[in-house]
This record gives C-alpha cells, sequence and structure tokens, in this order.
C-alpha cells in the first residue's frame, strides 16, 4: 500500500516541482487531449453518419465507405513524419492550432457534399491535418514527463480520443433527433457542421495558452524559476542532427526504428474491430435496429477501451515501465475475440461480448509509444520524431489496404476472412513483443555498463526501467 500510495502521490524532487507538474499537467493535456477528442469525433462521425442517412442520400455502392477511410489513411500516412519534424522548426502553439482550424474547415464542407467522390477528396486533405495530432502530441510528452510520469498522461492522452469516439455517437443521436430536417438539412449534414464548429475554439486555446516544449517554452503562466526546473527534469537530448543522407541511415539501421516501427504496425491491426466499426456494420446488416441504437451500442466499444488504456498506462508505470506487458495481454484477447466470432458469431450474445471486449486492445496505443519514448530519452530529439513519426506512418500504410482486404463492408455481418486476419497478427504480437523486449534489455544494460547514460542509477526516474526490477 505505501508503495501504491507514493506512486499516486506527485513526489517533489525538487523544490516546486508539484506546482510545476500541476501547471503543464493542465496546460499541456487539457489542450492535448480536447485536440485528440475532437480529432477522434471527426473520425468516427463518418460511420456515424454512413448509419444515419448518409448512404441512402448519396447512394453508396460496394466498398465506396472503405474507400473513403483508404484516402483520408493515404493522407494521414504522408504527414505523419512531416508533421512531427514541422515541430522542431514551428512553435507547437501555433502549429498544432492551425492544423486544428484546417480540418475543422474541410469538416464543415463535408456537409455539402453530394456525391461519395467529394467525401474522398475531402478526407484525403483532412488525413494530412489530423496526423499532426497522435504522435505529435507524443513527443511533446515525450519532452516534458519522466519516464515515471510518461505512462498515465500517454493513457489519459489517448482515453480522450476514444471519448470521441464513444461521444460521436450520442451527438449523432441527439443531432438526427433533434435537427435532421432543419432548414432543409439532413442530421449527417448538421452532425459534421457542429464538430467543425466545436474545434474552432479549442485551437484557439491553445494557440494563447500550450506551452511548446521545456527549452523553448515562453509561457506567461510559467516563472523562469519553473522553465530552468522543466529543463532540469530530463535527459539534455544529443546534438540535433541534419536532415541528410547520414542522418536517414542513422534511422533506418537503427534498432529502434525497425523494432518500434513493426511493433506498431502490428499492434494497429489488432484494433481493427474497433477501427472499422465493425460492430455498427455488423448491427446494420443484420437490420431490425433503430438509427439511434446503431449510434448508442457501438459507445460501448471506446468505452471499455477507456477503461483498458488508462488501467494499463497506471499499470506499466507503477510497474517501472513495464510496457511490454501489453503486448502480451493484445495476445491472448485477440485472439479470444476472433475465435468468439468465428466458432458462435451468429448468437448476438457471443458477438457482442467480442467486440466490446476487443475494445480493450486499444491500450497498446498509450503503452507502445511510452515504450518509445523511454528507449529514447537519450537520442537526438529530430531522431526521435522519425521514429515517432514512421510508427503511425507504416502502420497507416498497411492499414489503407488491410481494412479493404479483411474487413469491407461488404463482409459483414461476420467478416470472417478478418477473424483470421486478427489471429494472425495477435500471434504476430507477441512473438514481436518477446523479441523486441530483448533486444531493449541488452541495448539497457550495456548501456549501464559502458556510462552511456551518464551513470543513471536505478532510482533515477527518466530512465527506462521496463526490464531491470528496482528495489524499493
Amino acid at each position: 500500500m505505501s508503495r501504491l500510495k507514493e506512486y499516486f502521490s506527485v513526489r517533489e524532487g525538487a523544490p516546486g516541482e508539484r506546482k510545476l507538474l500541476r501547471k503543464i499537467d493542465f496546460f499541456i493535456l487539457t489542450f492535448c487531449c480536447l485536440m485528440y477528442f475532437m480529432n477522434y469525433l471527426d473520425r468516427s462521425n463518418l460511420t456515424a453518419a454512413y448509419v444515419s442517412g448518409m448512404r441512402e442520400d448519396l447512394n453508396f455502392r460496394g466498398k465506396e465507405l472503405n474507400v473513403i477511410n483508404t484516402c483520408f489513411t493515404v493522407g494521414y500516412v504522408l504527414g505523419q513524419v512531416p508533421n512531427n519534424l514541422a515541430l522542431g522548426y514551428f512553435k507547437p502553439r501555433r502549429f498544432f492550432p492551425s492544423m486544428m482550424a484546417l480540418w475543422a474547415l474541410l469538416t464543415m464542407c463535408t456537409a455539402a457534399v453530394h456525391r461519395p467522390q467529394h467525401i474522398m477528396a475531402i478526407r484525403f486533405f483532412q488525413g494530412i491535418a489530423e496526423s499532426s495530432t497522435f504522435v505529435g502530441t507524443h513527443y511533446i510528452l515525450g519532452s516534458w514527463y519522466t519516464g515515471r510520469e510518461l505512462g498515465k498522461r500517454s493513457g489519459i492522452f489517448t482515453a480522450s480520443g476514444l471519448a470521441g469516439t464513444m461521444f460521436g455517437g450520442f451527438l449523432q443521436t441527439g443531432i438526427h433527433g433533434g435537427l435532421n430536417g432543419r432548414a432543409g438539412l439532413s442530421g449527417w449534414r448538421w452532425l459534421f457542421i457542429i464538430d467543425g464548429l466545436i474545434t474552432l475554439p479549442v485551437a484557439a486555446y491553445g494557440f494563447f495558452l500550450f506551452p511548446d516544449t521545456p527549452r523553448t517554452t515562453q509561457a506567461p503562466y510559467l516563472t523562469p524559476s519553473e522553465r530552468a526546473l522543466a529543463v532540469s527534469r530530463v535527459p539534455e537530448p544529443g546534438e540535433k542532427l541534419p536532415l541528410n543522407w547520414s542522418f536517414l541511415w542513422k534511422v533506418l539501421s537503427s534498432w529502434q526504428w525497425w523494432g518500434f516501427v513493426v511493433l506498431w504496425v502490428i499492434a494497429g491491426e489488432t484494433e481493427s474491430f474497433s477501427s472499422n466499426s465493425l460492430i455498427s456494420l455488423w448491427l446494420q446488416k443484420l437490420g431490425g435496429y433503430s438509427v439511434a441504437q446503431l449510434n448508442n451500442y457501438a459507445t460501448g466499444v471506446p468505452a471499455v477501451g477507456i477503461v483498458s488504456t488508462l488501467f494499463w498506462a497506471t499499470l506499466t508505470d507503477f510497474y517501472g515501465g513495464k510496457r511490454y506487458l501489453v503486448g502480451y495481454f493484445i495476445f491472448i484477447m485477440g485472439n479470444l475475440t476472433a475465435i468468439m466470432i468465428l466458432v458462435n458469431g451468429e448468437t448476438k450474445t457471443v458477438s457482442f461480448t467480442a467486440y466490446y471486449l476487443a475494445g480493450s486492445v486499444y491500450a497498446c496505443q498509450a503503452t507502445f509509444f511510452a515504450w518509445a519514448n523511454d528507449c529514447m530519452r537519450y537520442e537526438d530529439e529530430t531522431f526521435r520524431a522519425v521514429v515517432l513519426g514512421s510508427m503511425n506512418m507504416m502502420s497507416g500504410a498497411v492499414n489503407a489496404w488491410w481494412s479493404i482486404v479483411f474487413y469491407a463492408a461488404t463482409y459483414a455481418p461476420y467478416f470472417t476472412r478478418g477473424m483470421w486476419a486478427m489471429i494472425a497478427t495477435s500471434v504476430a504480437l507477441g512473438v514481436w513483443t518477446t523479441g523486441l523486449l530483448w533486444i531493449a534489455t541488452r541495448t539497457e544494460k550495456r548501456q549501464l555498463v559502458t556510462g552511456e547514460e551518464n551513470a543513471v542509477t536505478p532510482s533515477t526516474d527518466s530512465r527506462p526501467g521496463f526490464t531491470i526490477d528496482e528495489k524499493e
């Protein structure tokens, strides 16, 4: 109990550290969480609109919904690394809000479309703008927080996106009931208008109050001593490397790039049940459900994801950063949920249970990116930005075709091909997690022996503590 109490308390390693943490928690997490909430709200609202009249109004055919998602993914992939690199050249408090304003305007433009092809073009550019949020925030979190603090904050951030997915279903239900037909517009068109409008105030908040990074912040609510303390809390990154062929070789020859990129490519596809909204497509195919039911029943998936994310992010922090535990958890849950649907998917109770349980695999988002940040604390910030961006970039590149091949809407209601794909990716994740853990453990031990971490002791908060147990 004493260890648990110590973990949940804010340990003050230096005078004023508690106050500093409260400030940066408030201003960083409120903006980043609201930004990601709006980001996911926009993504989930496409499926909510599709099952709420958009399919009929725009005469969707075949796999056009999947093609729209692929167009978004292509833009999302292309924007990952450039957007993350941009944070090293533009102030985050200007860059993030600019991207938010852009995708808000594009979201409102969706309300005026008359053909699915129009949405394809809009979603491509939305993908570029929205790709700044996820890996960009993990880059910022890794810049401000120590290893002991990172998991919880990453979990809270990721949970906010899932809350956006959950809220999207309730929002569409309310809009469809209250605004459908108002001013001659269908409820799904009002959904995109309102979604865009509520994003703009969040962008304005970030523009004025986001604190940038510890070494560049000019936030008016941080005193000079607090800025100096913020810099001293985290390791000084290596010398900033120029973007040239030598840098490219350093990235592509590093175990961090290959290890974490492949990890996230595999893990990203274990989220396919949830990210492709299979529960909504399953219910729609079965028939007999109202628009409200189609939207509301699906909110249970991100609700489970929120609980799982916060639980595992906190637990892996508590146990010294053992992020790899989540890989083994997903190995179990991915196989379990797919087998349930393959064996007895015709039973509604079984399918409902499987789809809701599948939401628990969202835990990998916060923990795996925290793991990557842990392993790159002493690397150049540009290197860290590229690796984090590449993780999502390569995952998105695979997902661009993966969802069409295995989870197309035409495969509803049981997605048999997708169930086998889930089993394969879950097994692959368990194997890859084991290999990456071995490499990371060996590297950490070697660094401790050679003193490459400036004689970091086992009690230092900021060191990656994912393999060597620490004594209290």
